[in-house]
């Protein structure tokens, strides 16, 4: 575990999605993942905001409709518009939720406030398209384009479930970091933990770290250090895929190559064969170049934030 690691992350999050009973129908929509599985490692901010705007519980549902790249917000009965206020008090809950540090937000599938992708869009006639994005899931993406976002029916999804979770949690490392003041060195530290999680989700970016790296000079720029945050954070959006992992997984092996005897190396080289064969999950190699990791006292190799991105109470890479 790095010196970085958080205590917990900090989420926003549909306050539906925690159990509340803030939908227009008086229910919620609780999400056994993020309140039972996810929820002991995080520290939630929970945001409603038909709620917030000042709509009650129960209260007529909304919709939006019009143009699908800017749709307005309406009352489905009564037509009545609420593009204008919830716009008003999305930027000022956004200053907010910023100020707070958030490393993420999970939000609400379907919504027509919080929905991220394929959210129904109502034309002229009167027939929905999934087109659109909810008016303030929109408002959020575009105030903060490095913020890890996902909505919560996309986490059924094993891959996406792991990336999202990775992003949070190297978020929240890499906040800890900047806010211990650090100088060059450090972030040569961090990029030497860091350096096999990048090159897993794009090799290209991680060639580019490395450059900055070692470009950044004796005294660490502020510049240097905001472009390395941001290049890292769209590095990690990129999904990693089972060839990147295969590829880290053999960098890691070609560590050990000394030190391990013949038969040792032909088992670590045939389990990594039986994950890029999809025969075996992620988990599988990992726990073995682990255990020879341990076993060698390899510190460098031990520090690596990619043999555990996150808790492995989440037991995540067990089913990619």
């Amino acid at each position: 575990m790095s010196k970085w690691e958080p205590q917990k992350i900090r989420l926003g999050v549909s306050s539906c999605l925690l159990g509340e009973t803030v939908r227009y129908d008086g229910g919620h929509k609780r999400d056994a993942f993020l309140t039972v599985t996810l929820g002991p490692f995080v520290e939630w901010v929970a945001v409603c905001p038909e709620v917030e705007i000042g709509l009650g519980v129960p209260r007529p549902p909304i919709r939006l409709v019009g143009d699908p790249r800017a749709p307005r917000l309406v009352v489905e009965k009564t037509g009545e518009d609420l593009t204008a206020r919830m716009e008003r008090w999305a930027r000022r809950r956004i200053a907010v939720l910023n100020a707070l540090g958030l490393h993420g937000y999970v939000l609400k599938r379907g919504s027509p406030s919080c929905g991220l992708l394929r959210v129904r869009v109502y034309g002229e006639g009167g027939s929905p398209g999934r087109v659109g994005r909810g008016r303030f899931a929109a408002a959020l993406t575009d105030a903060l384009p490095l913020l890890p976002v996902e909505e919560e029916g996309r986490l059924t999804d094993a891959g996406l479930r792991e990336s999202f979770i990775e992003r949070l949690f190297a978020a929240a490392r890499w906040h800890a970091f900047t806010a211990s003041g650090p100088r060059a060195r450090d972030l040569v530290a961090f990029h030497a933990a860091h350096k096999f999680a990048v090159l897993a989700h794009s090799p290209r970016v991680y060639a580019e770290l490395g450059h900055l790296v070692a470009g950044a000079g004796p005294r660490l720029s502020a510049e240097a250090l905001a472009t390395y945050g941001t290049r890292l954070a769209q590095a990690l959006a990129v999904r990693a895929t089972r060839a990147r992992h295969v590829n880290v997984l053999q960098h890691l092996a070609g560590f050990l190559k000394r030190s391990l005897a013949d038969d040792e190396r032909a088992e670590l080289g045939e389990v990594i064969a039986e994950y890029r064969g999809g025969f075996v999950p992620l988990v599988v190699p990992l726990t073995l170049l682990k255990h020879h990791v341990r076993r060698f006292g390899l510190a460098d190799l031990a520090d690596q934030v990619y043999l555990d991105p996150h808790p492995k109470e989440l037991m995540l890479r067990n089913h990619i």
